[in-house]
């Protein structure tokens, strides 16, 4: 049997050659990183806040816009076209609000990353978009540098909660919440509507409405109806917009 010995230079010409190659693809991987922007997609019915959103985000190396839209039914479209790597997403809008949008979003990717940027607080309202899968959370009071920065812990999958929204989930933390039939009853109390009308619309019994009102104040330590609805208003219970982080007033079966 022939015994092949390799040639000492050859093996070390072989050796740096697969280090050259090594050291110059980590280089790239790492350029790569660098150079790679993060794609964002606004959604805002205000357009000075759009475009505020986009000037604030066009500074940033790492970031880029490629998308603003003005309602819910584009934000949803726009995320199946573009696939950003962030939505940052309000909640108040026209045709669709945020949280249906949202509820869309991660219905058509599992994984896809949304920023709640909002005006509205609410521990319910909050507790709701987490739920359907918002990464983070913040108030439109919040400082350009903080909405920034919450877009660049989302792009490496961090979760941001505001210090306000931080607040409201710590101070109703184990507080029973409303259940969706108690929402509905104080959707049509907020409408104007007496226990009869309510027991109509939902096709329970006056009794019924008695019974779930009383709960409501108890569970919200309201003093009456129009302080239940106030401060179902204020958690997010009930919406200032059409549709709601609750249930929908339709008749029982």
């Amino acid at each position: 049997m022939e015994l092949c010995v390799c040639d000492p230079k050859e093996t070390t010409l072989s050796t740096e050659i697969g280090r050259s190659y090594a050291e110059k693809t980590q280089d790239y991987v790492i350029l790569l990183a660098m150079t790679s922007r993060s794609r964002i997609l606004i959604a805002d019915d205000h357009p000075a806040m759009r475009d505020g959103l986009a000037r604030a985000i066009a500074q940033e190396s790492n970031m880029t816009v490629v998308g603003m839209v003005a309602d819910g039914v584009e934000a949803v479209n726009q995320f199946s076209a573009l696939r950003p790597d962030v939505v940052l997403m309000d909640l108040q809008m026209p045709r669709r609000n945020g949280l249906q949008a949202i509820a869309e979003i991660r219905a058509i990717c599992p994984d896809a990353c949304l920023v709640v940027l909002t005006s509205f607080a609410g521990d319910a309202r909050v507790s709701r978009a987490l739920e359907l899968g918002a990464a983070s959370y913040i108030l439109k009071t919040s400082r350009t540098e903080t909405i920034v920065a919450t877009l660049r812990s989302a792009c490496n999958g961090r979760t941001v909660l505001g210090s306000d929204v931080s607040h409201d989930l710590e101070q109703h933390r184990g507080m029973e919440p409303l259940s969706p039939r108690e929402v509905s009853v104080l959707r049509l109390v907020a409408a104007g509507r007496h226990n009869r009308s309510i027991g109509e619309r939902l096709n329970i019994s006056e009794q019924t409405v008695k019974s779930r009102i009383k709960n409501i104040l108890a569970k919200l330590n309201a003093h009456d109806r129009s302080h239940a609805v106030a401060l179902a208003m204020k958690r997010g219970f009930l919406d200032p917009w059409n549709g709601s982080a609750g249930t929908a007033a339709t008749t029982e079966r």
